[in-house]
C-alpha cells in the first residue's frame, strides 16, 4: 500500500549550474521528447512509427538576485559570438522519501536572456527556458 508520507515534496528541491548552489531557484522542469517520423508498409493500414531524433528542454523559474544569468551570456551581443554551454544537476531530496534523486542534464544552453523584467512593487522573477542534449541518472529513488 502507498504511504502517503512517502509522496515526494518539492520543497525540498535544488539545482547546481557547474558545480555552482543556485539558491535563487524555485522550480526546475526538464523533458525530453521523443520525435518519430510516419512509415507506411505495403499492405498495412496501419501507421507505423520510426524514431528519428531526442529532444530535451526544460525551464528554472527562481528570483532576480544578481546579473550573471546576462553577463555569462554577453556573447550574444556580438555578431560572431558562440553560445556558452552548461551543466545542471537537479536535486529532489524530500526526508520522508524512500531516499534522494539527482538528475544530472547535459550540454545545456539557455533559450532567453532577460535584460528587463521588473514592475514596481513586485519581487522580481525570472523564467528561464533551456535546451539540452544527454541526461544522466545520478541517484535515482528506488522503494525500500
Amino acid at each position: 500500500m502507498l504511504e502517503s508520507e512517502r509522496l515526494i515534496n518539492g520543497t525540498y528541491g535544488e539545482l547546481w549550474e557547474d558545480g555552482a548552489h543556485q539558491q535563487n531557484v524555485d522550480g526546475v522542469t526538464a523533458e525530453v521528447t521523443l520525435e518519430y517520423a510516419d512509415v507506411k508498409l505495403s499492405g498495412d493500414r496501419w501507421k507505423h512509427y520510426k524514431l528519428t531524433s531526442i529532444a530535451g528542454s526544460g525551464t528554472i523559474t527562481g528570483f532576480k538576485v544578481t546579473s550573471d544569468m546576462i553577463q555569462s551570456h554577453s556573447w550574444a551581443e556580438g555578431p560572431r559570438g558562440v553560445p556558452t554551454k552548461t551543466e545542471l544537476i537537479s536535486k529532489l531530496d524530500d526526508p520522508e522519501a524512500h531516499g534522494h534523486e539527482r538528475v544530472r542534464l547535459k550540454n545545456v544552453k539557455f533559450d532567453k536572456i532577460f535584460l528587463a523584467n521588473w514592475k514596481v512593487g513586485e519581487i522580481v522573477k525570472e523564467e528561464i527556458p533551456f535546451k539540452f542534449s544527454g541526461f544522466e541518472v545520478l541517484d535515482p529513488i528506488e522503494a525500500v
